[in-house]
């Protein structure tokens, strides 16, 4: 039996999108839809999910290199710029609408990512590019100063930029812990679908469709350049995003992914367990990701399960996505320590 079909304004609810959204979607061709003989549009619900779930974007590309020409383009100067008012240039040139989710979203994300460019990049210029398409929305920041991961680094005295990249990952590590918490990056790295920020030679990307993340190489030196990208079609929300890493309301849950702490695939010394979990002590629970990891010594477990667990005995580790063998060494590790 044939669906009924419905309004402009039906559709939209049920999509959790603005009707302009959907009006969109239909005109260019990515939903289907009917006139009436008074030329409202109609529209059937059941084509409509199955001409957007076959238009779901596939695994992203990690660069903006693919999208071409940008929708918004637009050169800025740091010196008495706020975000906020770069934001609203953009969402009126776009026509953006607060009532989808996704535009919520990028607005949280490109707000923090701006911040920190104006106030922390020490530049003198700073593009900002913006995609928008009835399949995707993107933007990308990019400033002339020092970078992101040299200026942590120099901050936190750290040895390099890639240890940098590992201190992010954690969430509340920043260089100005009075005016700032260090959780934009965190939180920004998880609410898109891709997150990408490359500075100092190094790039470091947050794939959220694959729940996976890496560390490369980069061509950009100078400054730093921070890549968002999002489906409309997105369900992610910055509530549920802080919900799920907030204990009480605080921000007290993080999660560390282990690979990212060396250029291999096995852990086994003790100051490869410190650097892992060097600052996690201001949380109260800590998510262990061993994706990736095939093999963990004892020195290893013993420094995380036993020595540094016995000195925050307020904080919970859990160990998720073991192979076989880091399952044994790390319940091995437990049992030794209880």
């Amino acid at each position: 039996m044939e669906s009924e079909l419905v309004s402009v304004k039906d559709i939209a609810r049920g999509l959790g999108l603005s009707t302009s959204r959907v009006r969109q979607l239909a005109d260019e061709g990515v939903i289907p839809s009917l006139r009436t003989p008074g030329g409202h549009r109609r529209f059937d619900p059941v084509a409509v999910r199955l001409a957007l779930a076959r238009c779901r974007l596939p695994a992203v590309n990690d660069s903006s290199e693919s999208l071409g020409l940008p929708s918004f383009e637009q050169d800025y100067s740091p010196a008495g710029l706020e975000e906020h008012v770069v934001w609203r240039e953009v969402s009126s040139a776009l026509q953006l609408s607060l009532q989808d989710e996704f535009v919520k979203t990028m607005q949280y994300a490109f707000s923090e990512m701006m911040n920190n460019a104006i106030e922390h990049s020490e530049g003198d210029s700073i593009r900002v590019s913006v995609w928008s398409t009835a399949a995707l929305f993107a933007f990308e920041i990019c400033d002339d100063g020092v970078g992101a991961f040299a200026k942590l680094a120099a901050g936190l005295s750290l040895p390099d930029p890639l240890a940098a990249v590992q201190e992010l990952t954690k969430g509340k590590r920043t260089t100005d812990p009075v005016n700032h918490t260090g959780q934009g990056i965190f939180f920004t790295s998880k609410a898109v679908d891709l997150f990408q920020l490359s500075a100092n030679g190094v790039s470091w990307l947050v794939d959220n469709l694959r729940e996976d993340q890496a560390v490369g190489v980069s061509e950009r030196v100078r400054g730093t350049c921070v890549f968002c990208r999002i489906s409309p079609l997105s369900d992610r929300s910055i509530r549920g995003l802080f919900e799920r890493y907030s204990i009480d309301y605080e921000f007290a849950r993080t999660r560390t992914i282990v690979k990212l702490f060396e250029m291999g695939v096995s852990f086994v010394s003790r100051s490869e367990a410190r650097r892992l979990m060097a600052g996690l002590e201001s949380f109260r629970e800590i998510e262990m990701d061993f994706k990736g990891v095939e093999t963990v010594g004892q020195g290893f477990v013993d420094e995380v399960f036993r020595v540094w667990q016995g000195q925050h005995p307020g904080v919970r580790i859990i160990p998720v996505n073991m192979s076989r063998e880091v399952e044994f060494m790390v319940k091995r590790g437990l049992a030794s320590s209880s």
